[in-house]
């Protein structure tokens, strides 16, 4: 798949971001910070390069842990991103994306932290949180957030 640039924004319009994508894919984080944050899993289409945002003055971010940032609207409070610090990975708020078509549900991560109330009936790649940092950030220890 040749790369694609997708255009986001938040629910008031305030924030947009435009992104480049090799992979069109849904992922799901279920960890408590995603979970609270956004009041349920955390949908998202992950590896997401030339990131530009606009409307930056109503760009908030939050630094969630040593390790992860999350971008949100600070006027209509939309969930936008999570990034690592380091730049290395970044997941767009698949809901907040216009015209992003059809893509597969492909994975969740975080499964030992989903509550048991709910459940996709999608088949998906199914990482614990242990899982998904071995494969993300091999020589790290497990971060949260």
């Amino acid at each position: 798949m040749s790369q694609k640039r997708l255009h986001a924004k938040c629910l008031c319009g305030g924030v947009r971001i435009d992104a480049d994508f090799e992979e069109l894919e849904i992922a799901a984080c279920h960890c408590d910070a995603c979970r609270r944050w956004t009041a349920g899993p955390f949908l998202t289409v992950e590896g997401a390069t030339n990131v530009v945002p606009a409307g930056i003055d109503a760009l908030g971010i939050y630094r969630s842990s040593e390790w992860g940032e999350r971008g949100f609207c600070r006027n209509c409070g939309t969930p936008l991103f999570w990034r690592s610090v380091d730049g290395e990975h970044y997941a767009l708020s698949a809901t907040a994306i216009d015209d992003l078509g059809e893509p597969p549900f492909a994975r969740q991560i975080f499964v030992d932290s989903k509550p048991h109330w709910y459940a996709f009936a999608n088949q998906t790649e199914m990482l614990t949180g242990a899982e998904f940092f071995a494969k993300v950030a091999p020589t790290q220890e497990e971060p949260h957030g």
